[in-house]
């Protein structure tokens, strides 16, 4: 995958973005804050105009995420539109939990691989 790689703070959140089969995979890796949350929201919205989009978010580096990154989920998703899908693939337990508490699993659908995510 090639992409671009942006680190916030003291290497706190990488973020990087390749496109596979059509679909945008944005690899994260981090921590997921009030601080680091804009590059994720804007790694994950689509561009205007584009019909159909198609995202994967890995989550599997993330190893915390609070309310701004959960925001920056929710934000996305809205991006993609009626016709559009964001998916999450690895998404580690505890940020799952975080997920399920709040109910963002039952509004994006959460996979356990990329490949699965990419799958469907």
């Amino acid at each position: 995958m090639a992409g671009t790689d942006e680190l916030t703070g003291p290497e706190r959140l990488s973020v990087t973005s390749a496109l596979v089969d059509g679909v945008t995979v944005v690899m994260v890796k981090g921590e997921i804050d009030h601080h680091t949350a804009d590059p994720l929201r804007q790694a994950l919205t689509p561009p205007d105009g584009l019909t159909r989009p198609r995202t994967v978010a890995d989550l599997s580096g993330v190893t915390f995420m609070d309310s701004s990154g959960i925001n920056a989920l929710i934000t996305a998703h809205q991006a993609h539109g009626d016709e559009g899908r964001l998916r999450l693939a690895g998404v580690r337990p505890q940020v799952l939990r975080v997920l399920r508490l709040v109910g963002v699993d039952a509004l994006i659908d959460c996979y356990p691989t990329l490949r699965e995510a990419l799958a469907l």
